[in-house]
């Protein structure tokens, strides 16, 4: 499919012409984040100093089903279009995606030890998120023998989202509750903050990440395009 649906001369030159802001604001959101979870927040009045962990969990929880929804809904773009642009976001995505899921587990892990007692127990929610984790490890593993199989993989893995989503409410679970939900939130604004500010700066440098894999997509059909035309021109048989 013609690399003119992605406009890449727009995209390549607005971003390049705002690299340098987006990469500024992606550090100061760092900073901030840091600074709101390690010297503005309290500590926790049951959980002391062991709270602060979950300003790094709750985001990356968060970002591993965000990225997994953004990745299905590629595959299921890529499986009808076959677009490039598609298959190389949802192979981003089911890397990056691994990569969260696998940090929520071991951050909860840390959070449940003086908690809980133990780094691991099968509850519903900590076993649906342990599944997320080997659906991306699978997609993974297929995209090196069939792209096509690895889409169908993710998208008939979204029915893990709701599991985990609800699996607090469905079954009696070790692990707390929603705190935030349409109706509100339970958590005090200077602990809810720094999640927020985490969960920014984890969305934005996602963001980033996906830029600069688009930036490659095009980048390699220009190359691409432009071998092809300076063969023609030079009468060199094209390579089959």
């Amino acid at each position: 499919m013609s690399v003119s649906l992605l406009q890449p001369y727009f995209f390549m030159s607005k971003t390049k012409s705002y690299a340098q802001i987006l990469i500024g604001s992606w550090l100061f959101l760092t900073a901030m984040a840091i600074y709101l979870s390690l010297w503005v927040a309290p500590p926790d009045l049951q959980q002391g100093g062991n709270s602060r962990i979950l300003y790094v969990h709750v985001p990356v929880a968060w970002m591993s089903i965000v990225i997994y929804i953004a990745t299905a809904i590629n595959s299921f773009l890529f499986l009808l279009t076959k677009h490039p642009l598609f298959l190389r976001s949802s192979g981003t995505g089911t890397e990056i995606g691994a990569f969260f899921t696998l940090f929520t587990l071991v951050t909860g892990g840390f959070w449940g030890r003086p908690m809980w007692g133990t780094f691991w127990v099968w509850d519903a929610r900590l076993t649906s998120v342990f599944i997320l984790f080997f659906i991306y490890l699978g997609a993974l593993c297929f995209q090196k023998l069939s792209v096509e199989l690895a889409s169908i993989l993710i998208c008939v893995g979204l029915i893990d989202i709701p599991i985990i989503k609800f699996s607090v409410n469905w079954w009696n679970t070790l692990h707390q509750p929603g705190s935030i939900s349409r109706f509100g939130t339970s958590i005090h604004v200077s602990m809810l903050i720094p999640i927020l500010s985490n969960f920014a700066n984890f969305l934005f440098f996602t963001c980033i990440l996906f830029v600069l894999e688009t930036r490659l997509l095009i980048l390699s059909f220009l190359e691409s395009s432009l071998t092809e035309e300076i063969e023609a021109r030079e009468g060199i048989p094209l390579k089959t």
